[in-house]
């Protein structure tokens, strides 16, 4: 994994400082808003302290100056930034697991998307999480809010290209299942291979046509009628957990 150089960053919610500190995430300092006191601002406080990591009351105005995009409860931490997984790296991770599988989130561009995503990721033991590394959402401080600790749990890999990424996976037995609302076959009918690499399209118009031709498969949600699509986010949990379902 290579090393983030920017400067330390913040996090926000009593889930995703907690999820930190259970992963070993080093923390620098945490912050609870002035009057927060009790139940889980004393719980959070007590675990922090035996960690060795400072904690500080701050008005909850600086809070919420610090991170304005994001509903931190009256709770920040200051990290280090997050490893990154180098896609060199996709291969050792997958071979490390005996039944790997793949999310694949093509241009993905919203971060609570991103974060829900990888919450359902993690949630179904999705072995790790590719996306372009242009016109896509990163692991900001948002997506890992909404995350909830999924995106420590998940290696999430940002791919130069991602059709170049499908085609290395296919070469080493993967096959790629895409979710294509157009598409005649229902997830519900399919019979899911091993190893396997879902392929999602992002929230404007779903898979790109180059990414839906390297899909060996292609399938849809039924829905009822009036219904067009589902959110990513929500589409991706359904094609995970009936994945996980069948491996059952």
């Amino acid at each position: 994994m290579s090393q983030n150089t920017s400067e330390n960053e913040r996090i926000g919610g009593f889930h995703a400082v907690v999820s930190a500190l259970e992963a070993g995430r080093p923390i620098r300092r945490l912050w609870l808003a002035e009057g927060r006191r009790g139940g889980r601002a004393d719980e959070l406080a007590a675990r922090a302290e035996a960690a060795g990591v400072p904690v500080e009351m701050a008005p909850m105005s600086r809070l919420d100056a610090w991170l304005p995009e994001v509903r931190h409860q009256g709770c920040i931490a200051e990290v280090e930034p997050p490893q990154e997984y180098r896609e060199s790296e996709l291969p050792e991770l997958l071979h490390a697991v005996e039944d790997p599988w793949v999310l694949a989130l093509d241009q993905v561009q919203d971060p609570h998307n991103l974060g829900a995503c990888l919450r359902s990721a993690a949630a179904a033991g999705v072995t790790a999480v590719i996306a372009p590394r242009k016109r896509a959402a990163g692991l900001t401080a948002s997506v890992r809010k909404v995350a909830a600790g999924a995106a420590e749990r998940v290696p999430f890999v940002p791919v130069t290209n991602l059709s170049r990424a499908l085609n290395r996976l296919q070469d080493d037995g993967f096959w790629v299942v895409g979710l294509d609302g157009t598409a005649e076959v229902s997830l519900y009918d399919a019979e899911l291979p091993r190893p396997l690499v879902w392929v999602a399209g992002g929230e404007a118009k779903g898979m790109r046509e180059l990414t839906a031709k390297h899909c060996d498969l292609r399938v849809s949600i039924p829905m009822a009628a009036g219904m067009e699509s589902l959110n990513v986010s929500v589409a991706t949990g359904v094609a995970l957990f009936e994945t996980v379902r069948q491996r059952r």
